[in-house]
């Protein structure tokens, strides 16, 4: 009976060895399917946040293009305010009675063109000066496009703007329309023996 109890004893120790054995294989698979889950829903939290991201990223974009749209049309509209003036005296100066003599004409549209390079001063653009009180500057290809050449005897002259024919205007930044100019060329002179 001894030798029963102590087989009882062993099969129990046994038994209980298997079970204190599986048990921790359970807890395993258990423990793997909890992180397997956490994983999930950490990706479909991380899915979601994601989601949110780019929807406040897309709303960002339109604010921005709609603020851009916005900003361009107050620039606008203030750039058309600043040339109405120049358009009422330009009314004017055309208003004058037929009677009047081309003087009076020529007067009020010299005084319309001080005013529109006034305007445009204001708004940073400047005429670019080909020649000035008979002074004669050098071509530069970044301000002038040459529409032409013109003979010139003097060599002082070669390649200096000799005529403007239509004003350049530039910012500080860039060129906005190069003035178009005659450029001297100097011709040889045939000296007969």
């Amino acid at each position: 009976m001894k030798k029963q109890h102590e087989t009882k004893k062993e099969n129990i120790a046994h038994t209980d060895e298997n079970e204190v054995m599986q048990e921790p294989v359970v807890s395993e698979q258990n423990g793997t399917e909890i992180q397997k889950t956490e994983h999930e829903e950490k990706i479909l939290e991380l899915q979601s946040e994601l989601a949110l991201e780019r929807a406040d990223y897309y709303n960002y974009r339109q604010r921005a293009e709609k603020e851009k749209t916005r900003l361009r049309a107050l620039i606008s509209e203030s750039r058309v305010l600043d040339f109405i003036p120049v358009l009422d005296n330009l009314d004017r100066a055309l208003s004058v009675p037929e009677d009047s003599t081309a003087l009076d004409v020529l007067k009020g549209v010299k005084m319309v063109q001080r005013q529109f390079l006034s305007v445009l001063q204001e708004l940073g653009v400047e005429v670019i000066v080909s020649i000035k009180n008979g002074e004669l500057f050098e071509f530069d290809p970044l301000l002038h496009d040459a529409v032409g050449t013109e003979e010139v005897t003097d060599p002082d002259l070669d390649g200096k703007v000799v005529e403007e024919l239509l004003k350049g205007y530039r910012t500080k930044e860039r060129v906005l329309r190069p003035a178009q100019v005659k450029v001297g060329k100097l011709t040889e002179i045939s000296t007969k023996e």
